[in-house]
C-alpha cells in the first residue's frame, strides 16, 4: 500500500514538474520577445526635448516673431487611468482642448508617459497642473515647451506668416525659412520603476539644437503706418483689398509689403485662409497707366523720342479691328511727350511706342522684370504674365504699351519703376537682410540682390523730370501726391480688369494705382499704392493721398533733407 502511495506521489509530482518546465519553456522562448518588449515599454520613458524657434526680426532687430517660455503638460498613465475622465475634464474646459483625446492619452496602457498638451504659456500651464493637485489627482506634470508668438500682431504678419497649435509652419518666412528657423530637438530616454526615475537605470540624454535667427528688411514703424495708411484709403474708397510698398531705391529693400485685409498672426485660425497670404506677391492685376513709364523710358533710351518731341493726339486711335481713346475726352490735341506722360494719354504712348518694333517692346519690359518673379524668396510669388511677342497683333502690342493685355504683381512693378529712380539700373527687391537660404536651399537676402543696367543715366533723368510734371502740373492726374519743399515724381494708373461670367472687361471692376519717388533730384524712397475696385475715385484721387502719407513718414524718419 505504501508502494502504491509513492508510486502516486512520484506520478503527481512529475505531472507538476512537467507543467513547470513547459511554461518556463513558454516564457524564455515563444513569448520571451512579447514580454521583454513590454517590460522595455513599461520601464523607458522617452522624451523630446524642444529646440527653440529662431526670432524673425525687423531691420533693427525688433521681433516680428519669438519664442517665450512655455511647457507641456504630460502625464504618467499608470497613475492618471484611475481618474482619467475627471482630470480629462478639467484640462479640456481649460486649454479648450479635445476631451476624447486626453482620455485616450491618460488611460495609455503599459507606458509612464503621455503628451496632454503642447506648447502652452506658462502661467496657463501651472495653473491647470495646481488645479488636478488641489482636487488630489496625481500622474501630471510640466516639462520645457517654447511657445510662439507675434508681439506685433498684424504688423508684417503678411510677410512673417505664422505656425499653428503644432508648432508646423505656414505661409511667409515662416514657412520658407523653417529649416533655418525650426533647428533640431533633442531626446531623453531613462528608466522608470515603481514609478520613478531610477538614478542607475539606463539614461541618455542628446540635447537639442535651437534654430538660427533671421532679420527682415522690413523697418516695423515703417511698417505698421503703411498698414494703418492703406487700410484707411480702402475703408475710404470703399474698395474690396489693395496693397501697398515702400522700397529703398538703392538697395532695393522692402521696408513696408502691406495688404488689405490682412490678420492678426497670433490669431491665424480666426482668419480667412485668403487674408493669411501676401496678395502683394501672390494676385496679379492689369497696372494700367504706370506701365507708361516704362514704355517711354524706353523711347528715350532708345533715342526716338525727347521729352519736347511734339505729338498730334486724335479723338480716337484705330487699332487692328478696334480702336483706342483715353480716359478724358478731347478733340484733336497737340501735347509734348512730357505732357502725353502728365496728362496719361493712352493714344499718344501708342504714337509714340510705334516706332519700337514689338520684340523690342518685349525684350525691354522683360529687361525691367516683366514676366519673371522677383525672387525676392517667398512662397507663393506670382510671374505676372507677358505674353509673347510673337503672338501680338497691332492692338495687343499698343495695349500693353498703356498698361492693359498684361499682368504684373505689386512688387514686380515697383521694382520695375524703381529702375527710373535708382538711375536706369534695376536692382533685385530683397525682403531678407543679409543672406539665408530657403527650405530649397536657394540663397536669397539683400547681400545676394542681383541688379544690371535696363536704361542710360541719362533716359532715367529725363523720365524722372518727365514724372513731376504729374505732381507739379495743375492739370497733371496726381497734385495731391506733392509733397512741400521736395520734388516729386510720380504716375498714376487706372486699368480695367477682366471680369464677370464673360472674363471681358467691359463687365470687370478697376483698378486705380500710384508710383511715386522722392526727392526727385537724388531719389531715397519709391512708394506703389494699389487699390482694387474702388467704389469711385482714380489713381491720382485714391493713390495720391496714401502715397503722399507713406513717403512723408519715410522722408521725415529717416530725416532726408528737403530738395536744395
Amino acid at each position: 500500500m505504501s508502494v502504491i502511495r509513492l508510486r502516486v506521489g512520484f506520478i503527481l509530482i512529475a505531472m507538476v514538474i512537467s507543467l513547470f518546465a513547459v511554461r518556463l519553456l513558454q516564457l524564455q522562448g515563444l513569448d520571451a520577445a512579447t514580454y521583454a518588449a513590454k517590460a522595455r515599454a513599461v520601464g523607458v520613458v522617452n522624451e523630446v526635448l524642444p529646440a527653440t524657434r529662431g526670432s524673425i526680426t525687423d531691420r533693427s532687430g525688433r521681433p516680428l516673431a519669438e519664442s517665450l517660455d512655455g511647457l507641456m503638460i504630460v502625464a504618467d498613465p499608470t497613475k492618471t487611468e484611475k481618474h482619467a475622465r475627471e482630470i480629462a475634464k478639467i484640462i479640456a474646459a481649460e486649454l479648450d482642448a479635445d476631451y476624447f483625446k486626453l482620455l485616450t492619452a491618460l488611460r495609455k496602457p503599459d507606458t509612464h508617459f503621455q503628451y496632454l498638451a503642447r506648447r502652452v504659456p506658462s502661467t496657463k500651464a501651472n495653473h491647470v497642473v495646481e488645479l488636478l493637485e488641489d482636487a488630489g489627482f496625481e500622474g501630471i506634470d510640466t516639462r520645457r515647451d517654447p511657445v510662439r508668438t507675434y508681439p506685433a500682431h498684424d504688423v508684417a504678419a503678411n510677410i512673417v506668416g505664422f505656425t499653428n497649435a503644432e508648432g508646423q509652419a505656414g505661409e511667409g518666412a515662416e514657412l520658407v525659412f523653417d529649416r533655418l528657423l525650426a533647428g533640431k530637438d533633442g531626446s531623453a530616454t531613462f528608466e522608470v520603476g515603481g514609478g520613478n526615475r531610477l538614478p542607475l537605470g539606463d539614461n541618455s540624454v542628446v540635447q537639442p539644437v535651437n534654430g538660427d535667427n533671421i532679420a527682415l528688411t522690413i523697418d516695423q514703424d515703417v511698417q505698421w503706418y503703411t498698414q494703418r495708411v492703406l487700410r484707411d484709403t480702402l475703408l475710404k474708397a470703399r474698395a474690396e483689398q489693395g496693397s501697398a510698398v515702400a522700397l529703398d531705391v538703392r538697395t532695393g529693400e522692402v521696408l513696408a509689403l502691406a495688404d488689405y485685409p490682412t490678420f492678426d498672426a497670433n490669431l491665424s485660425t480666426e482668419s480667412p485662409e485668403e487674408d493669411l497670404g501676401s496678395r502683394a506677391l501672390r494676385d496679379v492685376y492689369e497696372p494700367g497707366s504706370v506701365q507708361k513709364v516704362l514704355t517711354i523710358s524706353s523711347l528715350l533710351d532708345a533715342g526716338k523720342v525727347t521729352p519736347r518731341t511734339p505729338v498730334v493726339v486724335p479723338e480716337s486711335l484705330p487699332s487692328s479691328d478696334s480702336s483706342i481713346k483715353d480716359w478724358f475726352p478731347h478733340g484733336k490735341i497737340h501735347l509734348t511727350m512730357t505732357g502725353v506722360l502728365a496728362k496719361s494719354s493712352n493714344i499718344g504712348t501708342v504714337l509714340a511706342a510705334r516706332q519700337l518694333r514689338s520684340q523690342e517692346l518685349y525684350e525691354r519690359l522683360t529687361d525691367f522684370g516683366l514676366g519673371s518673379r522677383t525672387g525676392v524668396g517667398m512662397k507663393g510669388e506670382s510671374s505676372g504674365i507677358l505674353p509673347h511677342w510673337s503672338g501680338w497683333r497691332e492692338i495687343n502690342k499698343d495695349t500693353v504699351a498703356f498698361g492693359q493685355g498684361l499682368a504684373v504683381n505689386v512688387l514686380q512693378m515697383a521694382a520695375a519703376v524703381n529702375v527710373i529712380a535708382n538711375d536706369g539700373v534695376y536692382v533685385q527687391p530683397s525682403l531678407l537682410k543679409g543672406r539665408a537660404a530657403m527650405n530649397d536651399g536657394t540663397v536669397v537676402g539683400s547681400d545676394v540682390a542681383e541688379s544690371h543696367r535696363v536704361i542710360s543715366s541719362a533716359a532715367a533723368r529725363q523720365t524722372a523730370l518727365m514724372m513731376e510734371m504729374v505732381t507739379d502740373l495743375e492739370e497733371g492726374t496726381a497734385p495731391s501726391a506733392a509733397i512741400e519743399g521736395y520734388r516729386v515724381a510720380g504716375k498714376t494708373g487706372t486699368a480695367q480688369q477682366p471680369g464677370g461670367a464673360c472674363h471681358c472687361y467691359s463687365q470687370g471692376p478697376f483698378t486705380v494705382s500710384f508710383a511715386g519717388f522722392a526727392p526727385a533730384d537724388d531719389p531715397r524712397f519709391l512708394v506703389y499704392v494699389v487699390v482694387h475696385d474702388p467704389y469711385s475715385g482714380g489713381g491720382g484721387s485714391v493713390g495720391g493721398p496714401a502715397f503722399h502719407k507713406i513717403i512723408s513718414f519715410l522722408l521725415s524718419k529717416y530725416a532726408v533733407p528737403p530738395t536744395g
